[in-house]
């Protein structure tokens, strides 16, 4: 098993739309999954919080825009011998193209979804899991940023708040991601949403 979802799932695996056991289940041996679409929006209207974006764009956190339909291409490859899978979203921006990368894990004796975000794994987000309608969909429930080796945890009064919904539409035979980032105090800071269509591919060597 590389895949973390089914480990992290559990039997609310099988209450997902059939639509989406593609994305979540498990790899087959030697492919990857690739999503190719667009998005309907992606950063923040929020100008003043652009140069901070810009200090983590480089790192594949987030990236300082605010545009629509923007096409994107994202790549999950599974971890060997890990309960694990990477992924890169290849996004179009206007400025050229952005990768935003991360890893998500299933951690510990009770399988808890960890989402390391960065290339240097700065920004790590502890979910917790929930099926509804057929959708899944992850809370934060923990946020810490890493400095060299060592990493904190940000205090829950002040963390960001990610609320993640993956969802299938058998209309158009498409997936649908929505991905909200809220600070307290502040208000919505990041978001991006879109359809894509998914495939296996075999992995070249």
């Amino acid at each position: 098993m590389t895949s973390p979802y089914p480990a992290a799932l559990g039997s609310l695996l099988d209450e997902l739309d059939p639509g989406l056991q593609a994305y979540f289940g498990e790899l087959p041996l030697g492919h990857i999954g690739v999503g190719r679409g667009r998005f309907d929006v992606i950063g923040t209207p929020r100008r003043w919080l652009w140069p901070i974006l810009r200090l983590v764009a480089a790192e594949g956190i987030a990236t300082p825009t605010w545009q629509r339909d923007v096409e994107f291409t994202v790549y999950n490859r599974p971890v060997a011998g890990r309960r694990m899978q990477r992924a890169e979203r290849q996004v179009a921006l206007r400025a050229g193209t952005w990768t935003m990368v991360d890893a998500i894990a299933a951690v510990g004796p009770r399988s808890v979804l960890v989402d390391d975000v960065g290339r240097n794994r700065r920004l790590r987000v502890v979910l917790a899991a929930s099926v509804v309608s057929g959708a899944l969909v992850l809370r934060s429930t923990r946020v810490g940023v890493r400095f060299g080796r060592c990493r904190l945890r940000v205090p829950a009064l002040i963390a960001p708040r990610v609320h993640l919904t993956e969802r299938f539409d058998a209309a158009r035979s498409q997936q649908h991601v929505s991905v909200e980032i809220d600070v307290p105090f502040i208000g919505r800071v990041y978001e991006y949403s879109g359809w894509f269509d998914y495939r296996y591919l075999r992995e070249e060597s």
